[in-house]
C-alpha cells in the first residue's frame, strides 16, 4: 500500500484501491474492525509446571519447543490459560503462527514465554475454532468518491468492487495510523443517519481484526499521538505489546525527517521491565513521544540503516540502565537458548554508528 498519500479529505477511515491508490470513499465510523480473531486451543497432557500454576494471560509470544530437537519451535501468540482441567492437564488458547504446529506430533514439548520456562507436557491435542464466516465490515457515514471509480449504491450483484482494497486508518489530526488489506464485496447499503448524501455500506471481505483487548490502546491513538513520552509506562505487559504494535504500524507509514549526524539521544530506562518497554523507550528516545525505532533486533538494525530519522554517528545516553539489566539480561530465543537482550541491543546500536553510554 502506498505511504504518505497527499490526499487528506475528511474521514478517519479511507477505502482505497490498492492497484491505483485512488480513494474510493471516506467515513468516520467502522464496525467489524475490533473483534476477537480466530483462536486455536491446545490440550496439554502430562503437564509438569516449572514454577507457579499457569493461569490467565500467559504472554504475547509463547514458544512450544520439541524437546527432542527434531522440529523447530512454533509460536502461539497472545496465549491464555484456561487453567488445569485435570491433575496433569492444561488448556491454552492463542493465535497460531502461519505454519502452526506439526499435526500428530507425539514428542515431549517444553513451553516458555521468552522470559522463563513454564513447564512441559508429554503430548498435546490441537483444536481449531470452527470456520465461522467473518462478520461484515460496516462503513458508517460513508462518502463515496468519484462514482466512475466505484459506486457502492448499485445492487450487490452489479457493483464493481476492486480486486483488493486497503482500509486506511487515520487519527483525528489527519496522520496515518494503520491500514488493513481486504477483498471487498458489497453486501448491502442504505442511507446513513450520520448526514445527507452519506450511506452505510456493508462489505464482505476477510480483514485482520484488532483484538478486543487492544481496543483501549487503539482508541487512545485514534485521538492522536501522545504529547509526552512514557504514556505507556503504566500499562501491563499485554497492553504494552498492543501499544508497540500501533507504534510499529504508524512508524512504518509516516515520513521521517532525516536528522544530521552527531545527535545525542537520551533513553529513559526507568520503566523497562519487559521487551515491549525496551523498544518503546528506545523509539521515544530517537523519535519523540510515540516514536518508533524498531520492535525487535532485526527491525532495529533496519531503522539504523533506513529512513527513520537517524543518521550516524550519534550518542545514546541510557539512563537507569540497571532496570533493563535486571529484567532482560536473561531472555530466551524461540528454541530456548538464553541470551542477554540488553547486550544484543547495544551491539546492534553500536554497529549502526550509535555510541551507547550507560548511566
Amino acid at each position: 500500500m502506498r505511504k504518505n498519500r497527499e490526499h487528506r479529505g475528511h474521514g478517519r477511515y479511507r477505502l482505497t484501491d490498492t492497484g491505483t491508490g485512488l480513494v474510493l470513499g471516506v467515513c468516520d465510523e467502522v464496525e467489524g474492525l475490533f473483534r476477537e480473531p480466530r483462536r486455536g486451543t491446545y490440550d496439554l497432557f502430562g503437564w509438569v509446571p516449572d514454577g507457579p500454576e499457569v493461569r490467565g494471560w500467559v504472554g504475547s509470544r509463547l514458544w512450544l519447543v520439541p524437546e527432542d530437537g527434531a522440529l523447530d519451535a512454533w509460536l502461539l501468540e497472545d496465549a491464555q490459560s484456561l487453567g488445569p482441567y485435570a491433575p496433569d492437564g492444561l488448556v491454552l488458547t492463542g493465535l497460531d503462527d502461519h505454519e502452526g504446529p506439526p499435526e500428530g506430533y507425539r514428542g515431549r514439548v517444553r513451553l516458555h514465554d521468552r522470559y522463563r520456562w513454564l513447564g512441559s507436557c508429554q503430548e498435546f491435542a490441537r483444536v481449531m475454532a470452527p470456520e465461522d464466516p467473518a462478520p461484515p465490515l460496516v462503513l458508517r457515514g460513508f462518502a463515496p468518491g468519484d462514482p466512475l471509480r466505484w459506486e457502492p449504491r448499485t445492487s450487490a450483484g452489479r457493483a464493481t468492487s476492486p480486486d483488493e482494497a486497503g482500509l486506511e486508518i487515520w487519527d483525528r489530526r489527519g496522520e496515518p495510523l494503520a491500514d488493513r488489506l481486504l477483498r471487498p464485496k458489497v453486501r448491502a447499503w442504505q442511507p446513513s443517519s450520520l448526514g445527507p448524501d452519506l450511506i452505510d455500506v456493508e462489505l464482505d471481505g476477510e480483514l485482520e481484526p484488532v483484538p478486543a483487548h487492544a481496543r483501549p490502546v487503539w482508541e487512545r491513538w485514534l485521538a492522536g499521538p501522545p504529547g509526552a513520552p512514557g504514556e505507556w509506562a503504566g500499562l501491563d505487559s499485554r497492553q504494552r505489546a498492543a501499544w508497540l504494535d500501533v507504534v510499529r504500524e504508524r512508524g512504518c507509514l509516516l515520513r521521517h525527517e532525516r536528522r544530521p549526524g552527531g545527535q545525542t539521544y537520551e533513553l529513559d530506562g526507568r520503566h523497562i521491565f519487559d521487551e515491549p518497554a525496551l523498544y518503546l523507550a528506545l523509539g521515544e528516545a530517537v523519535n519523540g513521544p510515540g516514536g518508533y525505532f524498531g520492535g525487535c533486533l532485526d527491525a532495529l538494525a533496519d531503522c539504523l540503516r533506513g529512513d527513520f530519522g537517524y543518521t550516524g554517528p550519534a550518542t545514546l545516553l541510557w539512563r537507569d540502565a540497571a532496570t533493563a539489566r535486571e529484567h532482560l539480561s536473561c531472555v530466551l530465543t524461540p528454541e530456548g537458548e538464553s541470551y542477554d537482550l540488553v547486550t544484543a541491543v547495544i551491539e546492534v546500536l553500536t554497529e549502526g554508528g550509535m555510541r551507547v553510554t550507560l548511566a
